[in-house]
């Protein structure tokens, strides 16, 4: 017999997971019907524990609500919720054998329960199998080689489903190598862009930066500011023109002495005019 406060408890939960279980069958997403599932998993959780019998609560919450479901439930997530199932009857006559197979399903459960016989149990020596002692003592003692197999069945089964869904590689993974060959192929810039107000003697988000030469780097400024023309390169402001004028890349040594190799050359190719020609 049930005492006051259990039958209570269990009238109470009942109805809400008969009517959790109906939102599981007639849910029309599947999120819905997940969560519906995961509600009537705790509620039995409850009544386990109200019964007496803490470990298959506590496994049930575990086990199914906290693992099984939620792992359901990040699949179904990920997978997408929003795309359109086909409503159209691929095989003929499905629902009909799917009718037929719970009606008999349905029989054979109602004869099951109608021939069980209930025992005399009170408390503890009613659901002294479920106490995790004796059940740890039946898996490791009785059950151990049933037990290795099933934890080999489940890693297989990880396994498999990580070889199920890899996908093989069509073209070669780009890395760092290959992109910096690519932009240097294309003439792209190689290094970050530089930050506003870098070189420059104001850190505003206006300022642009200036490159080895001393000049403005338009990339630097927001394109907001450069579309409205309120960056500072675009209104010539004073400092930056002092700056540029300041930092203007003066000719080094080789080049002066190129430049002057070159103009020699230029006055000892042109034709000179002799004494003859002059008279």
């Amino acid at each position: 017999m049930t005492s006051g406060a259990e039958a209570i408890l269990f009238w109470c939960i009942a109805p809400l997971m008969v009517l959790a279980a109906l939102g599981l069958i007639f849910a029309r997403k599947a999120v819905h019907a997940t969560l519906c599932m995961i509600f009537i998993m705790i509620s039995m959780a409850v009544l386990y524990v109200a019964n007496e019998a803490p470990f298959l609560g506590i496994v049930q919450i575990v086990v199914y609500t906290g693992a099984v479901m939620m792992l359901f439930l990040f699949v179904i997530m990920l997978v997408g919720v929003d795309t359109s199932e086909s409503l159209v009857e691929t095989i003929r006559g499905q629902k009909f054998l799917g009718w037929l197979v719970g009606i008999g399903l349905a029989i054979v459960f109602m004869a099951t329960l109608g021939r069980m016989t209930f025992g005399s149990g009170i408390g503890h020596e009613a659901t002294f199998d479920n106490n995790p002692a004796e059940l740890a003592r039946v898996l490791l003692g009785n059950f151990v080689f049933p037990l290795e197999l099933v934890g080999i069945l489940l890693i297989t089964s990880a396994i498999a489903a990580l070889t199920l869904t890899h996908q093989r590689r069509l073209t070669k993974r780009i890395g760092q190598k290959e992109l910096a060959d690519a932009r240097v192929a294309a003439g792209e810039r190689l290094t970050p862009l530089p930050s506003p107000g870098v070189y420059a003697q104001r850190n505003a988000m206006d300022v642009p930066a200036l490159d080895p030469y001393g000049q403005p780097v338009e990339s630097s400024i927001s394109r907001v500011l450069r579309t409205r023309e309120q960056d500072r390169a675009a209104i010539q402001d004073p400092e930056i023109q002092e700056l540029t004028a300041a930092s203007k890349p003066q000719p080094s040594t080789w080049d002066r002495q190129i430049g002057a190799a070159g103009e020699g050359n230029d006055s000892s190719d042109k034709p000179t005019q002799t004494e003859g020609e002059d008279s």
